[in-house]
């Protein structure tokens, strides 16, 4: 296939939550994602990154159409499925897959190893023989690195690594196209997390599919993504390839989460200079006008509270949304 497998255009995700005030109150859109575009070509992983509440998992649900968008254009494989109800989503689920970020808890209880991996075939193959099932189910346990005896054993019985292996099977049994990952490896020990990112990485080589690989660990996104791209407050502030946003992030934000990133030299780690922002994150409910970025940001001026700035080639590749980016 050439050009991309997934496009997103000006995508909106807005909830309307009820606020006091008046008699009655009154409904706010909750502006979750705010005017999302990007691209998505096969094989390749784009991370996004961001702080808690900018939107990152509401953008990979509403990707793959498990929350409805408010507005804009998700384009599968060159067909539309923004707003389709579930019958015809239907024949798309099995090319488009996710991982959750507990691996315990999106398992079920009640069901054994081989169940939960098997679901997804006994659903879209409901005449798979019993025997050819159980046999893919065991190749893919192999290939995540889980023995094919523990096929009849239950989710408590494992580690939350184990889990997680589990839940990478689970997503990967159907040979998706896509998969979002959504922080999957945030509920684990460090060396357990290094395990999970090379097993993705070593799957996508083998199947050749594309990942939104979603975590607020630049570290870990940096060493999976081939592209990443920040969001503040459900609006992109930056997308550039991987090595060119690390050495030359344009965005005030993208250089404040670099800058936390740490360095496992002790001596450059003492010496680098961290960028602290000021203030906290606002609410989404409210946000502020003009650039959403703009009350915690060093550079703004007056332009920054009135005029919304829109993504610009920054060449190589990369878009910046910030009216100074040129300083």
């Amino acid at each position: 296939m050439t050009g991309p497998i997934l496009s997103v255009r000006d995508l909106r995700v807005h909830f309307p939550v009820h606020v006091r005030g008046g008699l009655f109150g009154r409904r706010v859109p909750l502006k979750a994602v705010d005017g999302v575009s990007f691209d998505l070509t096969p094989g390749e992983t784009l991370g996004i990154v961001g702080e808690s509440g900018c939107g990152k998992s509401t953008l990979g649900r509403a990707v793959l159409q498990l929350i409805e968008p408010t507005a804009g254009d998700v384009i599968w494989l060159g067909q539309g499925i923004a707003g389709l109800n579930a019958r015809a989503m239907r024949p798309r689920r099995r090319e488009m897959q996710i991982i959750f970020q507990d691996p315990l808890a999106s398992l079920d209880p009640r069901m054994t190893v081989g169940q939960v991996v098997g679901e997804p075939l006994r659903t879209f193959n409901p005449g798979m023989p019993r025997e050819e099932l159980r046999g893919r189910v065991k190749d893919m346990l192999a290939k995540v690195g889980l023995s094919p005896q523990m096929i009849n054993r239950y989710p408590h019985e494992f580690s939350g690594g184990q889990c997680q292996r589990i839940g990478v099977a689970r997503a990967m049994v159907l040979h998706p196209k896509l998969i979002v990952c959504d922080e999957p490896v945030s509920a684990l020990d460090v060396s357990i997390q290094g395990q999970i990112i090379n097993l993705l990485m070593e799957l996508q080589a083998e199947f050749g599919m594309s990942l939104i690989f979603i975590s607020h660990n630049l570290a870990v996104v940096r060493h999976i993504s081939h592209r990443i791209m920040v969001l503040y407050l459900g609006r992109v502030m930056e997308i550039a390839d991987r090595d060119t946003l690390y050495r030359a992030p344009r965005h005030p934000y993208s250089k404040a989460l670099i800058s936390a990133v740490p360095i496992p030299d002790p001596d450059l780690e003492r010496a680098k200079q961290r960028i602290v922002l000021a203030g906290d994150l606002p609410s989404p409910l409210a946000p502020p006008s003009g650039c959403v970025f703009r009350t915690r940001c060093p550079l703004a001026v007056e332009r920054c509270a009135v005029e919304t700035p829109e993504l610009e080639d920054a060449g190589a590749g990369q878009q910046v949304a910030c009216h100074r980016w040129r300083e």
